[in-house]
């Protein structure tokens, strides 16, 4: 995808907000420019997906690209309202562990470099935010459900987990990223074709941050990192734009004052 703009755009300065599972479809934030800075803002962003979940197999991968790990049919179905409870049991903050076929790194590898070796990997769980899971269609063995969820949290870890706590393996057999923050996938172009007349401006990137529009001889300070005082004290992250609505940086309030943290505003 990061290629494909490059070549579109004819620039090297292209980067993206949150990678996708190579089974997964859906939306992409890619960021061109001074806004690859951003990333780390638009990746801490709650992630919404839609997802079909399998009951009756277990996969090395926990999707449905790997090898079945474990199969079973129950004689007796779990009825709706007993999947209903087993899924909201998930939101808020759990202990999810990662899948071994991830991107995590363990001594400096990536986890699912030496899963495909061969090698036993097991990595530490890690708290994660299910802010809220919708259920959809309970068809057998197949569940549709739609799921918004905080940084880092695997859906198809989502998918094993629940078939231990139902007591049925099962794998993530569909999944589609279809929002990340204010950022709608009925909203994105495809890569190819597209120019520059489609991309927004980075402030869209921080719509929720408090914004402050500064004057002139600030926009100058802010340019060379130097903290600015502020309009009404705000303590945390903040956007300060230019009076024509352009980001010049993100900021960090203290003690009544803005401390550029990462600056876009050039020195003129």
């Amino acid at each position: 995808m990061v290629a494909v703009v490059r070549r579109q755009l004819g620039t090297r300065r292209v980067g993206h907000a949150g990678t996708l599972d190579p089974f997964a479809t859906g939306l992409l934030v890619v960021l061109v420019g001074k806004a690859t800075r951003l990333a780390r803002f638009v990746e801490g962003l709650p992630k919404r997906y839609d997802a079909v979940i399998r009951f009756g197999s277990a996969t090395d991968t926990d999707d449905s690209t790997g090898a079945v790990t474990q199969a079973m049919t129950p004689a007796i179905w779990p009825d709706a309202a007993l999947v209903a409870a087993a899924a909201a049991s998930f939101t808020g903050v759990y202990a999810q562990r990662p899948p071994a076929y991830s991107a995590k790194h363990v001594a400096g590898t990536r986890s699912h470099v030496l899963a495909r070796r061969g090698e036993a990997v097991e990595l530490a769980a890690r708290d994660v935010t299910v802010h809220a899971i919708d259920l959809g269609e309970w068809t057998p063995p197949d569940l549709t459900l739609q799921a918004m969820v905080s940084r880092g949290t695997y859906v198809r870890v989502l998918a094993r987990d629940l078939g231990e706590r139902l007591g049925i393996p099962a794998h993530c057999a569909a999944l589609r990223r279809t929002a990340i923050g204010p950022f709608d996938v009925a909203a994105a172009v495809a890569p190819e074709p597209i120019d520059r007349s489609r991309l927004l401006s980075p402030a869209a990137l921080l719509p929720e941050l408090p914004c402050e529009v500064l004057e002139t001889a600030a926009l100058r300070d802010v340019a060379m990192g130097r903290s600015v005082p502020q309009r009404e004290s705000h303590d945390g992250p903040g956007a300060l734009l230019g009076e024509d609505g352009h980001l010049a940086a993100v900021a960090n309030g203290r003690a009544g004052r803005w401390l550029p943290e990462v600056v876009l505003e050039e020195m003129t």
